[in-house]
């Protein structure tokens, strides 16, 4: 585990990253021409970033970016 001390600026920005990523991935997702396999990468890189995401966010904007279950086969 490690430790970050950021100043208040940087959390927003930190936040700010995060969310245009999540929303971007999550765009991504809809394009039928995007391989299976690349969509199973980019929903797991998701998952990291929601985690760092909950850190930071209220649980309203948590809920929000909230990703959704895997379809099952």
């Amino acid at each position: 585990m490690h430790g970050i001390i950021i100043n208040e600026q940087e959390r927003r920005e930190i936040e700010y990253l995060l969310k245009r990523e999540m929303e971007e991935i999550t765009f991504d997702l809809g394009d039928h021409r995007i391989d299976h396999g690349l969509k199973n990468a980019m929903e797991e890189r998701y998952e990291v970033l929601f985690q760092i995401f909950r850190r930071f966010a209220t649980r309203e904007e948590c809920l929000q970016y909230m990703p959704r279950k895997k379809k099952q086969n």
